[in-house]
């Protein structure tokens, strides 16, 4: 029987953002100058929207909440698989707002940065592998085998 095309094309409409935030971290990291206050925040915006499309795919309420906690807690109980990845990306909330607005301190290192990406990249990767790949965009992540040479070496 034929996914649902509403809920395919939802949960594809997720992924597809959390593609573009984490190949927009990569791309940040990439730069002369890297912008990793804003790889850190992309990293965050990837992993939320990876396991909000997760939840979508599942038909599961997330209200309106960026807590990788949280929507992580949520995942693993529809798949204990994600529990670890969840856990361990939950770290990646804070970046939602920390180092966005003047006053913060000094901005993450690239070492910080490049870890949160991969973290992104990794909760991205765990929930793609439990989707149909009708409900992803095709290929990899941007900016990872993308012929851009760029990588997180993950």
């Amino acid at each position: 029987m034929p996914h649902d095309p509403a809920r395919v094309a939802d949960t594809k409409a997720w992924m597809t953002r959390a593609d573009a935030d984490i190949g927009a971290g990569v791309y940040d990291l990439a730069t002369e100058l890297p912008f990793t206050g804003d790889a850190v925040f992309h990293a965050q915006q990837g992993a939320e929207k990876a396991f909000k499309a997760f939840l979508v795919w599942h038909g599961v309420a997330f209200g309106d909440t960026g807590d990788i906690g949280v929507l992580g807690r949520l995942c693993a109980r529809i798949d204990e698989g994600l529990a670890f990845v969840g856990r361990r990306a939950a770290r990646l909330t804070d970046y939602a707002w920390k180092y966005r607005y003047p006053g913060e301190p000094e901005e993450p290192s690239e070492e910080e940065a490049e870890a949160a990406i991969d973290l992104a990249a990794e909760v991205y990767d765990a929930v793609k592998s439990r989707l149909p790949p009708e409900a992803c965009p095709p290929g990899p992540l941007v900016g990872q085998g993308d012929g851009t040479g760029l990588s997180t070496d993950r």
